[in-house]
């Protein structure tokens, strides 16, 4: 009886741990967090760290200020390297489009800083102040 108990622990897999064993996160901990935050959809429905997942799920998840959904390939409790835990997920095409969409928003962005690279000098300060008291 144990042994078909400890097969049936293999194949399931927590949610929590498998976003770490697939490199999403670094510790297992963020991963518990962000799940707990609301900051992952499992399946579209918000879920708790300690969901087992399954085969084909889709999860949508946050890294920074990329928004990614996935879909699960193969399950995996174990930590690897980053090859073999890119084939525990396929992200999808709508997906890649966003965020290349995203990320061309903010490299446009980038160049219209409106920051200055430094602060002004006493004499370009007083020009300020005698244009803002005009």
């Amino acid at each position: 009886m144990k042994s078909s108990q400890q097969a049936a622990n293999s194949t399931s897999v927590r949610l929590d741990k498998w976003l770490w064993a697939a490199r999403f996160y670094k510790t297992r901990g963020i991963a518990r967090d962000i799940v707990s935050s609301g900051k992952v959809s499992y399946n579209g429905q918000r879920c708790k760290p300690s969901k087992n997942i399954e085969l084909g799920a889709m999860i949508k998840l946050r890294q920074g200020n990329e928004e990614k959904e996935v879909e699960i390939l193969q399950l995996s409790d174990q930590r690897r390297g980053a090859p073999q835990a890119q084939l525990l997920y396929q992200e999808t095409d709508n997906s890649i489009k966003v965020r290349a969409q995203n990320a061309e928003l903010r490299r446009l962005h980038a160049l219209d800083n409106p920051h200055p690279e430094k602060r002004p000098d006493k004499k370009q300060r007083r020009k300020i102040i005698q244009f803002q008291s005009q």
